[in-house]
């Protein structure tokens, strides 16, 4: 399994490549955006460990860029203790998941086992469908009833989530953890926010609602 390290710090990135080594992964090192960027144009990589502060190119715009590769890999994000405000930044750049340094090793090892197992369930591209609703997972593209529907990187993958459980109630909880990977419990309400930018989009302009609210349950994808 072949990772890559996209980290400033030199010291920091030859002791993460030496112990994910020694636990049996191949490991590449980039010590800036821009040449991190530049290898994952050139290889295949399972999963990528990016700080957040980087020379050339940010964490946050890296993230932007690898999400709109076909086959992207997950972004597992490495920050500061004070830098919150650009972990959010990242997941809605397309980042799966953050460590707040020092971290332990062991739970790095159990975030990329987590998710590398879950990139290895992901099927290859197709287009969804539903009602007059179709988003293509490899170009990114959004249309319904005709019209391009524009969405943000974290905006599309609530969306994917929705089209690929249709018609069934998808609880706060569940949506906190798969797309932003936080405990729903901590009193954020990043889900309803996302909803509501979502049905701007997605509802708003059209005749007939597809993302219903059912109350003290969750959010469901149907026809009315």
């Amino acid at each position: 399994m072949n990772l890559l390290i996209i980290e400033d710090e030199r010291k920091t990135a030859d002791i993460l490549k030496r112990g994910l080594e020694e636990s049996g992964y191949q490991v590449d090192i980039a010590y800036d955006g821009l040449s991190g960027f530049s290898l994952l144009e050139q290889n295949k990589y399972n999963l990528v460990i990016s700080d957040i502060i980087l020379p050339k190119m940010s964490g946050i715009e890296l993230c932007q860029k690898i999400s709109a590769l076909d086959n992207a890999p997950p972004i597992l994000l490495l920050t500061a203790l004070d830098g919150k405000e650009d972990v959010v930044k990242g997941l809605d750049a397309g980042a799966e998941d953050y460590l707040t340094k020092p971290f332990d090793f062991g739970e790095l090892l159990a975030r990329i086992r987590v998710l590398t197992k879950r990139q290895e369930h992901i099927q290859p591209a197709t287009v969804l469908h539903f009602a007059d609703l179709s988003m293509n997972l490899k170009s990114k593209e959004v249309i319904r009833d005709g019209m391009v529907i524009e969405l943000t990187v974290k905006e599309f993958k609530l969306l994917e989530y929705f089209m690929g459980k249709p018609e069934t109630v998808i609880s706060r909880a569940e949506l906190a953890k798969e797309i932003w990977n936080i405990d729903f419990n901590t009193g954020t309400n990043i889900v309803e926010v996302y909803i509501n930018y979502l049905r701007n989009k997605v509802d708003k302009p059209f005749a007939k609602r597809l993302i219903h609210n059912l109350h003290g349950m969750g959010y469901i994808l149907k026809q009315e």
